[in-house]
């Protein structure tokens, strides 16, 4: 598939709407709970991508994860973590809650790639990640404060998205680094299929009802399978620094989604907090990609 830049642009603003669907959708539920929901998720993540990575990439792309090596899984075990905890944090906080504290995910993964392959942090992303620390830590301390314990656990929880991801993108870019190249499709396909296995027998005895697993099959195709293999596509054409900014519409649209479909009004800790986060990611990623630009 190839795209002009203009489209490749509508087509991740696209992206960021489905994957924004899911709090919404979780909160639709009539009867499952926690781990079941992370297992129909994953598991009809599975079986969309057995489908359309064949279309996409031919049988070849079973003989690139046999194949893949060490960082294919470790790829696939970062994202097994990202696919269970995002699922099980939105069934302890609210959705603003979780999708602010995935947005911290980059200045996470600077920390990280600057502690094991030794990447440089400019300046300006120091500022941004002290800032971004100030409003998590308003909302967590608010939480606390307020003696929410189950929702500062379910954030706490969602914490764990953006430390898989900072290692993910690190083990990746580690593997490029020494010629290894990790195809990220097929490692979410592993990462679909390690979370189903991990949370199947967590999940038993089943409670979801046929209304349930038709929404979570919904969001297994809709909201992970066909948007994930949509962003490497369009990551191929975008920059980094628009990729990071154009994925912060999941967070705008997620709370909205949330706020309109199922009257969850973002408390106001999370949406000065949020704020502040979101403010930090799009002036850091602004200003490097200006400065980028003015090097050429």
């Amino acid at each position: 598939m190839q795209l002009t830049h203009s489209r490749a642009v509508l087509v991740m603003v696209a992206v960021t709407l489905m994957w924004s669907t899911a709090g919404v959708v979780t909160r639709q539920l009539e009867s499952a709970q926690s781990f079941e929901i992370t297992f129909w998720r994953s598991f009809f993540t599975l079986i969309s991508l057995l489908v359309i990575l064949p279309l996409f990439q031919g049988r070849v792309v079973f003989a690139r994860i046999r194949h893949g090596g060490r960082s294919l899984w470790i790829s696939g075990l970062c994202w097994s973590v990202m696919f269970t905890a995002f699922m099980v944090a939105l069934t302890l906080t609210t959705v603003a809650n979780v999708l602010v504290t995935m947005a911290v995910g980059p200045f996470i993964t600077a920390l990280l790639a600057r502690a094991l392959i030794g990447h440089r942090i400019a300046l300006r992303t120091w500022v941004a990640i002290l800032v971004a620390g100030a409003g998590i830590a308003w909302m967590y301390g608010q939480q606390f404060s307020l003696g929410g314990g189950g929702q500062l656990a379910g954030t706490l929880v969602a914490l764990l998205v953006p430390i898989a991801g900072a290692l993910n993108w690190t083990v990746v870019q580690r593997s490029q680094a020494q010629g290894d190249q990790v195809d990220l499709v097929p490692a979410v396909l592993l990462g679909a299929l390690i979370s189903s296995a991990l949370t199947l027998p967590l999940s038993l005895p089943f409670t979801a009802t046929a209304h349930d697993i038709g929404l979570l099959a919904m969001l297994g195709l809709g909201q992970l399978a066909i948007p994930c293999t949509l962003s490497v596509v369009c990551a191929r054409v975008l920059k980094a620094p628009e990729v990071s900014l154009l994925a912060l519409l999941e967070v705008i649209f997620g709370i909205l989604l949330a706020w309109a479909g199922a009257n969850e009004v973002p408390a106001p800790s999370v949406l000065g907090g949020g704020a502040l986060v979101i403010a930090a990611l799009a002036i850091n990623e602004l200003v490097g990609w200006r400065q980028r630009d003015g090097k050429r």
